[in-house]
């Protein structure tokens, strides 16, 4: 049965959690080998089979793995074995996919492999920044400060992220419902008025007949409309994801008016974050570099990061390949590079990059809420306007003919 339990530690705090286990009695016993001492249990309708069976397609998430990177990192910190800390994390977590990536690292480090190893088996869930980090920790000997780190940069991106999606939401939401709701109208109240018009014999503006001419294409060829726009939207899908493609998507993006600096503090702000996170844990400059690399998405990005990566093969500062770049990366990222590189400080001065693009981002977003609101309502106004003024003014002009 599958048990939500609390149970007690050795300083008396209470901690709660769920468990699969036979009886309450195997659970207890369970819980006193892990120096825990059960204080009350409940049973959960249906079993771990059946949560194996719900749950076999979903997919790890980003704060399922910076929950587990936190815990991992606590209980390594507190002395506990890794063996014994895997098994204690697959034991409580609900997601069966994690669940056994979790059995297999566990099974990894009892055949005497290490922990970096076993997670390269699983690119997906554990990326190039997650294992070189885990690796660095265990080469130095500080593994729970490199996951404390890799935790760090999960839950920045996550918020980063977070905060990205909900300033793009509304407008997302509203163009999507202008452009249902003007469909419907077009298919079933545009003809009723034109009936109207036909009756009248009214003389139709060039706006109104534009309307029409919509109205009766969508009418007569709703299935070819529905056809010819899904087509569009698949065609400019895979287009997006060919590689001249994506070039051209980018380039647009980074120009768009809106949306252009945001992308480049992001972009500022991960890079920063990331090399930070790395060099700190004691990864050398280039594969820094290539990870980096490998984290940013756009790709103008990662040939400066590519560039960056032979001029330091060559002897040549990292900042000049940023300070060369103005038109992607803002100018104090080179400028502060440069002084980390002087001063012996990278990573610090790196860390300091990324918390102040953090904040740009984090202000600009609430001030992008802001400012698409106002428009949004513009836009809104000028298509009800358009279609009002295109639909009435034909009736007008008939009642002023009687």
């Amino acid at each position: 049965m599958l048990y939500i339990f609390t149970a007690k530690n050795e300083s008396g705090n209470l901690i709660e959690g769920k468990r699969e286990s036979a009886d309450k009695v195997s659970l207890s016993q369970e819980l006193r080998a892990e120096n825990l001492i059960l204080v009350v249990a409940r049973e959960t309708a249906g079993n771990l089979d059946l949560s194996a069976v719900n749950h076999f397609f979903t997919r790890i998430t980003l704060h399922e793995k910076i929950i587990f990177t936190r815990n991992l990192a606590a209980m390594l910190s507190a002395g506990i074995s890794l063996a014994r800390v895997l098994g204690i994390l697959s034991r409580q977590t609900q997601n069966f996919k994690f669940r056994k990536t979790l059995d297999s690292l566990l099974d990894d480090i009892n055949k005497g492999q290490s922990l970096s190893e076993g997670m390269k088996k699983f690119p997906k869930i554990f990326s190039s920044l997650f294992v070189s980090m885990v690796k660095a920790g265990e080469e130095s000997g500080g593994l729970p400060n490199s996951l404390k780190s890799v935790g760090i940069q999960l839950e920045k991106n996550y918020t980063m992220n977070r905060k990205i999606r909900g300033a793009l939401m509304y407008p997302a939401v509203v163009i999507t419902a202008i452009f249902v709701i003007g469909i419907l109208m077009l298919i079933y109240v545009v003809p009723t008025l034109t009936a109207t018009f036909k009756d009248l014999g009214a003389e139709l503006p060039k706006s109104t007949q534009l309307i029409i001419a919509l109205s009766d294409f969508l009418v007569l060829h709703t299935i070819t409309f529905i056809i010819s726009t899904a087509f569009v939207l698949t065609s400019l899908f895979y287009f997006i994801r060919t590689r001249y493609g994506t070039r051209v998507y980018q380039f647009v993006i980074l120009r768009f008016p809106l949306f252009g600096p945001i992308i480049k503090e992001i972009n500022a702000a991960r890079t920063a974050r990331t090399m930070s996170s790395l060099l700190s844990s004691g990864v050398d400059m280039r594969e820094s570099l290539i990870i980096t690399g490998g984290v940013l998405q756009n790709v103008f990005y990662k040939e400066v990061l590519g560039k960056a990566e032979i001029d330091i093969e060559k002897g040549l500062p990292l900042s000049g390949s940023f300070k060369e770049r103005t038109d992607l990366y803002p100018a104090m990222v080179g400028e502060m590079m440069e002084v980390g590189e002087e001063t012996g400080k990278l990573s610090d001065m790196l860390e300091n990059i990324a918390d102040f693009y953090e904040s740009e981002v984090d202000a600009t977003t609430k001030d992008l809420s802001t400012l698409i609101e106002p428009i949004m309502m513009i836009v809104i106004g000028a298509a009800v306007g358009f279609f009002a003024v295109a639909m009435i003014s034909p009736t007008y002009s008939v009642l002023n003919s009687i």
